[in-house]
């Protein structure tokens, strides 16, 4: 655990390291938060390619041969971000929202989720801050698609653009990531809520 001490408040988070990278708060950022209470979870989730779907991530469609499996649209970038939000509240995953059993959410666009998650926040008198996500897949190549997701994502919060990051990376060829049969996608949400 490392902590900075703002010129107002004293703000504390997690430093996470993992198989994929690091998770670091900016400490430009928590400078910025009115209150003592933040909360930065690394929640992440995969889904499998298979045929005859389309590959939808952070909203934005994106040609390969292959898609990502689920009940609604699966867009495993804004699932991860909206579980990321979700347990920033203290809340439980998507699924208990919009469980996968319920015939509502069948190809259900993922922004409606996401839309949600930012409500929740609102309901509790809080505000997002920031988000920072990572995709991870061996193909298709990711990186050219990163702006628009941003641009989507931002508006589907109500954030400015530059307090979303999204970053994409391979898996060098490991596992099932390298083999091709998934992607995963790992987020972190910030949210400044009241005492």
């Amino acid at each position: 655990l490392r902590k900075w001490r703002s010129t107002r408040h004293h703000v504390s988070g997690e430093c996470i390291q993992n198989a994929i990278g690091r998770w670091f708060p900016d400490p430009e950022m928590l400078g910025t938060v009115d209150t003592d209470h933040l909360e930065r979870r690394p929640p992440g989730l995969v889904h499998q390619l298979v045929e005859g779907r389309k590959l939808i991530l952070g909203g934005v469609d994106i040609p390969h041969t292959r898609g990502l499996d689920g009940h609604s649209d699966a867009d495993a970038l804004m699932h991860a971000i909206t579980d990321a939000v979700l347990g920033a509240i203290g809340e439980g995953d998507i699924g208990q929202f919009f469980p996968n059993t319920d015939p509502r959410w069948k190809g259900a666009p993922s922004r409606t989720f996401l839309e949600e998650a930012a409500r929740q926040v609102k309901l509790r008198n809080g505000r997002l801050v920031n988000v920072d996500a990572t995709l991870i897949a061996q193909a298709p190549k990711l990186m050219p698609h990163v702006a628009a997701m941003k641009t989507h994502i931002a508006t589907t919060l109500g954030l400015d653009p530059k307090k979303v990051g999204i970053k994409a990376t391979t898996n060098e060829k490991m596992g099932f990531i390298g083999r091709e049969e998934g992607i995963a996608a790992m987020a972190v949400a910030s949210v400044d809520l009241p005492e």
